[in-house]
Formats: structure tokens, sequence, C-alpha cells
């Protein structure tokens, strides 16, 4: 079975495991609708697709 040649310090430990902690997700709010969205995605709002204010994609109207 694999082992240590050497015992892992624990400042050596605790440097390597720093590095794995989340980040907190950055929150937009868009301009014509006021909507809470996350940055450079898009977001629906009443049926419509929303990004950097423009409208998408448009699910309310009728197609024919």
């Amino acid at each position: 079975m694999a082992h240590p040649k050497r015992k892992t310090s624990k400042t050596r430990r605790d440097k390597r495991r720093t590095h794995y902690k989340a980040s907190v997700s950055q929150i937009a709010t868009d301009k014509t609708t006021g909507q809470d969205h996350l940055y450079h995605r898009a977001h629906w709002h009443e049926g419509k697709l929303y990004y950097r204010g423009k409208v998408l994609v448009d699910t309310t109207e009728e197609t024919e």
C-alpha cells in the first residue's frame, strides 16, 4: 500500500486547501425590466428573453 515518505506539515496541507473556496456569483440588474440576473447571461421575464436590455425571443406573440 502506498504511503508518504515524509509527514506533510500543517501549513503545507492548509496552503493546498485554501484554494478550494467557492466564489460568490455576481448579480446584475437589468435596466429595462429591473430583474436580477447573472452577468453575461440572458434571462426570461414575462415570456420574453432579454440580453443587455434588448428582447431576443418573444413567446407572447402569436404565430400564424
